[in-house]
């Protein structure tokens, strides 16, 4: 039977797959694949998100006016030039749909997010992927790449699943050295976890020039992933096109009403950020005393690395984790199969999990602290 067939470029985009979320044959499982906040949403968060189910036979407001007011708010913001959608993948997306098109590229770094080549492909063009320098972006590199083919350039900053980030200097650097015709995106998802005096999410940018957005989420510090909510900080012409291009009522009530709840929680948010403070430095400082590489991070992550000898690798110790109910996440689609991504939990889940990495490592299917695993 012959079927209709997909615009070219479709075929080639390999689907997004998450974190896992269990292991066949346990029941417990510590899940540490999604870089989902430890301390899960505030709860006038849950609060709001419940009280909106008393009208979910209404449609949302379809302009998320009172999101946008209370991002505006919280950041200083013109709400005019704030676009929200469900999720900042949605946004991306748009943002490609919008800017690129057949014979035309985007540029990404070669271990950035994998929304990137997959939000290029779905719109007809060519994703290339950038070397980075030690791990982070590399902007002499991505400057060098630019062709007259190129739309767009994505750009984490925090990275995932690297954790490393550009100070704002180079970030002012990139934008200065592209063509004004080139947008410059900016996916601040981690913004709340830099806590690095030179870094800024890049919303200056946003206002100096006219080719610059930024993209952030309520899916990770705000503990909303399930709620799938995003927003993007854009010039006026770009927002304008975006509100043209997006669905009418593209962010559920539910979703907006959480949002608007979870950022006048500012006490919830200092403790998540304090939390993933103590604890991205502790679990760093105990898995680099296991005789891993783990290199400082930016986010609420951090990315091990491991030997290349078998049963000593990567995968061994995914595999070895699992059997002990702790997820990590292989990142082998990034361009990293000798390492793992794992994300900050709570204490005792941290505790666990590098008493769990201890046993692989020594050799021992023991676990040598019980109360650690438990």
């Amino acid at each position: 039977m012959m079927l209709p067939a997909p615009r070219p470029g479709i075929l080639d985009i390999a689907p997004y797959v998450g974190g896992e979320s269990n292991v066949p044959g346990l029941n417990r499982i510590v899940k540490l694949a999604s870089n989902e906040s430890a301390l899960g949403p505030s709860p006038k968060a849950l609060a709001a998100f419940r009280d909106a189910a008393a009208t979910l036979h209404r449609y949302p407001d379809g302009g998320c006016t009172g999101l946008r007011r209370a991002l505006g708010g919280r950041f200083d913001l013109d709400p005019a030039r704030i676009v929200c959608g469900a999720g900042s993948d949605e946004l991306l997306g748009l943002l490609a749909r919008a800017y690129v098109g057949p014979g035309e590229e985007t540029l990404y770094t070669a271990h950035g997010f994998l929304i990137y080549p997959i939000a290029t492909r779905a719109a007809g063009a060519l994703p290339r992927a950038v070397p980075e320098h030690h791990l982070r972006a590399d902007v002499d590199a991505l400057l060098a790449a630019v062709t007259p083919a190129t739309r767009i350039v994505f750009l984490a900053n925090p990275n995932n699943p690297t954790g490393t980030y550009l100070p704002a200097a180079e970030m002012r650097r990139l934008r200065e050295g592209l063509p004004p015709g080139v947008l410059l995106v900016i996916d601040a998802a981690y913004a709340e976890y830099a806590d690095a005096a030179d870094y800024t999410p890049g919303f200056e940018l946003v206002d100096e020039f006219g080719s610059v957005v930024v993209t952030r989420t309520f899916s990770k510090i705000y503990g909303l992933g399930g709620a799938r909510l995003g927003w993007a900080y854009c010039p006026d012409a770009v927002a304008d096109v975006l509100n043209r291009l997006r669905m009418p009522f593209n962010v559920a009530a539910p979703a907006q009403a959480a949002g608007v709840a979870a950022l006048s929680d500012l006490p919830f948010v200092e403790a998540a950020q304090r939390h993933n403070r103590q604890w991205r430095a502790w679990s760093r400082s105990a898995i680099g005393a296991l005789g891993l590489e783990v290199p400082e991070s930016h986010g609420n992550f951090l990315l091990l690395r491991f030997p290349k000898e078998p049963g000593k690798d990567a995968a061994a110790a995914d595999a070895y984790l699992k059997s002990r109910g702790y997820i990590a996440r292989r990142v082998t689609s990034y361009g990293l199969p000798d390492r793992l991504r794992v994300t900050i939990g709570l204490e005792t889940e941290m505790r666990g999990f590098v008493a769990a990495l201890s046993d692989f490592i020594g050799g021992t299917d023991e676990p040598r602290d019980r109360w650690a695993d438990r």
